[in-house]
């Protein structure tokens, strides 16, 4: 079958993403030997034009479109990212009687909502690498659709339940050639390597657990190396690691680090850390093996605040995680998550302070918290009558304490005045 892949995501970010889980589907996809063309939104100008041509060129014969965000996650004033999804799959509509099939991390947390509002036939909620050639074949033969694990038809819901892959390493590796159209230009890219899925962490917020699961499967460091190599070889040399918490396990991370000395790939990268699961020797073969940048997602400088997010580790955590990884020359990205849960002016000023005193290289600050479904923020929210229970979150919801919301806006203006290193 001839099969068209979309990547809608046109976001333009500090750290420019590659649709890294739409191109292992491709490479599935077309191991399962199907005709593939993949489409990167993000590296075209002009996107009704790109689609028709590419739609009028390849007359496929199922268009899969990968949804990554829903909207920015910024409160004032947030931007729901999916009306500009849902005018291309319009577009598509008009010009292709094929059916449309959903994926993607931001589509996963919200796959009948997210379903229903685009107009599309049908979504994949989870690893599309294993049931996209799965639906594919019973299209192909014009079989029942019924029981395909993830898979949700519009109107008519889940037709089987989800399942995730134990063995990441029977999951296809992605191809480096495709990311060259996106990559072509002056713009910096880095490379995602995913080596792990899953989070078992619990954040009070998180949507990590609804997209990735909540067991930690990790894929062999000897086919992890293997990615990077290939991706080396095909000219690349920076890359983002995009687990949810790259020091976790701890012996797994500093095995990936060891086999990148080892292997003398003489590559930069960049990683997200979970305060608290390291020690010295992992943040120096972090260096030696590379990394420039680890995120510190401590997003609270409060002790209370730290608690009632469901964080498992406590300042003085956060502040030896942050003195280890600036002695072994690693930059600092911190995060900071204000307004939510239990927040107060108390609260908020020691945030603030504390991130202060860590001498970060950049610091994030959020006011405001998204709210997604399942978590432990969604039912604060609806116990203290911020949604309503039908709500069904698609639409950009936000946890924020109301009666310090201004004060919250002023103070971190004030702080952010003389320190132009920390951006909202």
């Amino acid at each position: 079958m001839r099969i068209l892949l979309i990547s809608a995501n046109a976001e333009q970010i500090n750290i420019l993403p590659l649709p890294l889980g739409l191109n292992c589907v491709a490479v599935a996809t077309r191991n399962a030997g199907h005709d593939v063309r993949f489409l990167d939104l993000l590296a075209e100008e002009d996107i009704p034009v790109s689609v028709k041509r590419a739609i009028n060129a390849f007359d496929p014969e199922i268009i899969g479109i990968s949804v990554r965000n829903i909207d920015d996650q910024a409160m004032t004033p947030p931007r729901f990212l999916l009306e500009q999804v849902k005018a291309m799959i319009d577009e598509c509509r008009k010009l292709s009687p094929s059916p449309v099939v959903l994926g993607g991390a931001g589509y996963s947390i919200f796959p009948q909502s997210a379903l229903e509002y685009l107009g599309a036939d049908m979504g994949i909620q989870g690893e599309g690498e294993v049931v996209f050639p799965m639906l594919l074949d019973r299209i192909a033969k014009g079989r029942d659709l019924s029981g395909l694990p993830g898979l949700y038809l519009r109107r008519l819901g889940p037709q089987g339940e989800r399942r995730f892959t134990k063995d990441l390493d029977s999951l296809p590796q992605p191809d480096a050639h495709l990311w060259l159209p996106t990559v072509s230009d002056s713009r910096e890219f880095w490379v995602p390597i995913q080596t792990r899925r899953g989070c078992p962490m619990h954040c009070s917020y998180c949507s990590t657990a609804t997209i990735e699961g909540q067991d930690i499967r990790k894929r062999s460091p000897e086919l992890v190396i293997r990615e990077i190599m290939s991706h080396a070889g095909a000219g690349f040399q920076r890359f983002y690691f995009v687990d949810n918490t790259f020091n976790i396990p701890l012996r797994y991370a500093k095995e990936i680090c060891r086999k990148i000395i080892e292997h003398d790939l003489k590559i930069t990268w960049r990683c997200i850390f979970y305060p608290g699961k390291t020690d010295r020797e992992l943040a120096d073969l972090m260096a030696g093996a590379g990394c420039l940048e680890a995120s510190l997602g401590f997003e609270s400088g409060s002790p209370q605040i730290l608690r009632n997010m469901n964080k498992k580790f406590s300042l003085k955590l956060i502040r030896q995680t942050s003195d280890m990884l600036r002695t072994a020359g690693i930059k600092r990205m911190g995060f900071l998550m204000l307004g939510g849960p239990g927040e107060t002016k108390e609260t908020v000023e020691e945030s603030l302070s504390f991130a202060d005193s860590l001498k970060l290289d950049m610091l994030k600050i959020t006011i405001g918290i998204r709210i997604y479904p399942g978590t432990d923020l969604a039912k604060a929210a609806f116990r203290d009558s911020l949604v309503s229970p039908e709500d069904d979150l698609l639409f950009p919801r936000f946890y924020i304490v109301r009666e310090i919301e201004g004060w919250i806006r002023e103070t971190v203006s004030a702080w952010m005045s003389c320190r132009p290193h920390w951006t909202m």
